[in-house]
């Protein structure tokens, strides 16, 4: 039976659907977290805590353990433990991304470096640091711009400005965030205290997700985001897959994700790509080195049934995936935004919301009594709603429709 370590922050929305996919194939699943277990030690090797915030140290702590309990693969189920995975992979022999390529995928400058090397289309970008005057920094951009934390992830911080006003305004509040524990963790110290600054890149956003074996991408979906992403935030809502796009367009998106992995040295593994797309070619704006997040995954179901979690999971041991076709319906997710920041006291409309035609669900994932924050400074979402068609349109408007019929109390 193969040992998979699947590194699971605790704030991940995605641990159930990993583990009901290694239960189903028969695999024996260590998880590694974030948070130690006050019976890790009596575990049998199932549980092991580790030092997210510090890939080497959490690397090491990996070593060590497999010296008592060999592992064959590592999976990074989020952002926060992909380094981590590729550390501990070169240091044990196992299969997994190059530590340089992953690098490039959690610092956005040092991405956008990699793909201007390439000749790939992207943004003129450079790096401030926290501490520098953005009045003085303001002069010399030309606008609009987009400022971004070097490594948080769900859009937390990232902020559109059109002019000097507008910059200073933005700078200041990414300062803000980048203080903040969460965003120190996440960045660590050595990105903590800089930003990226980049020219902002019009056009309809899509997002691609895929699977690279040997270096080949092979495409799983490309998802539209059908509501317009032009800031001043970039808060994601509406994911929907099939693609509308024109055949051409979709080709143009894939042949990019393609040449942005190859710059990268990604070759192996779950493949998140965000990209950009008009009149001048498609741009890409981030790449992660792990699935879709959230519990965005739902959507998609390959072969007669089989989820993403179950086809990476596979993948990672090597057993065979039985198809990497996703089924033909229409599928969608909406995440819903939380529109003010406060404490949320109660949810109604979730019975009148699952009942519009083609939704299949709607997941709350914030308890009532937690405190919410928007974004820019949040990176949560108060849940997650589900449809699936025969078109894409008709989940859209299921999608749009059944968040109509919510509504959220915030104090």
């Amino acid at each position: 039976m193969p040992r998979v370590l699947l590194l699971i922050p605790t704030r991940s929305y995605r641990a159930p659907d990993f583990m009901d996919a290694a239960a189903r194939l028969g695999v024996e699943v260590v998880v590694g977290s974030d948070a130690r277990s006050p019976l890790e030690g009596l575990g049998g090797g199932r549980t092991v805590g580790l030092d997210f915030a510090h890939p080497d140290t959490g690397a090491s702590e990996i070593e060590a353990f497999a010296q008592r309990y060999p592992l064959d693969t590592i999976v990074a189920v989020d952002d926060a433990g992909a380094l981590i995975a590729a550390r501990a992979a070169r240091r044990l022999e196992l299969p997994y991304n190059p530590v340089s390529a992953v690098e490039a995928t959690r610092n956005k400058a040092l991405l956008r470096a990699r793909l201007a090397a390439a000749g790939i289309p992207s943004p003129a970008s450079h790096v401030l640091l926290t501490s520098d005057d953005p009045r003085a920094a303001a002069a010399a951009l030309a606008f609009p711009v987009v400022i971004k934390p070097l490594a948080l992830s769900a859009s937390k911080g990232v902020i559109r400005a059109d002019d000097a006003d507008s910059f200073v305004a933005a700078f200041e509040r990414v300062r803000a965030i980048l203080t903040g524990p969460d965003a120190l963790a996440e960045c660590g110290a050595e990105l903590a205290d800089r930003v990226l600054v980049e020219g902002y890149i019009p056009g309809v956003e899509v997002s691609l997700e895929g699977l690279l074996d040997g270096g080949r991408l092979r495409v799983l979906a490309i998802f539209d985001k059908p509501d317009p992403l032009e800031g001043p935030f970039f808060e994601e809502t509406i994911y929907v897959t099939p693609s509308r796009l024109l055949v051409e367009e979709q080709q143009r998106v894939i042949a990019t994700a393609e040449r942005t992995c190859t710059a990268l040295g990604l070759v192996d593994g779950a493949v998140h790509v965000e990209l950009r797309l008009n009149a001048n070619g498609a741009y890409p704006v981030d790449i992660a080195a792990r699935s879709i997040g959230g519990l965005c995954s739902r959507t998609l179901s390959f072969g007669t049934g089989m989820s993403l979690e179950e086809l990476l999971l596979r993948h990672a041991i090597g057993a065979d995936v039985p198809s990497y076709e996703r089924q033909s319906a229409a599928a969608g997710v909406m995440m819903i935004p939380i529109p003010a920041a406060g404490t949320l006291r109660a949810v109604h409309g979730v019975a009148d919301a699952e009942a519009v035609p083609l939704i299949e669900s709607v997941t709350i994932s914030i308890h009532v009594g937690s405190r919410v924050v928007p974004l820019p400074e949040g990176s949560e979402y108060l849940g997650f709603i589900f449809a699936r068609g025969e078109d894409p349109a008709d989940v859209e408007r299921a999608l749009r429709a059944a968040h109509a019929a919510l509504r959220f109390e915030i104090a």
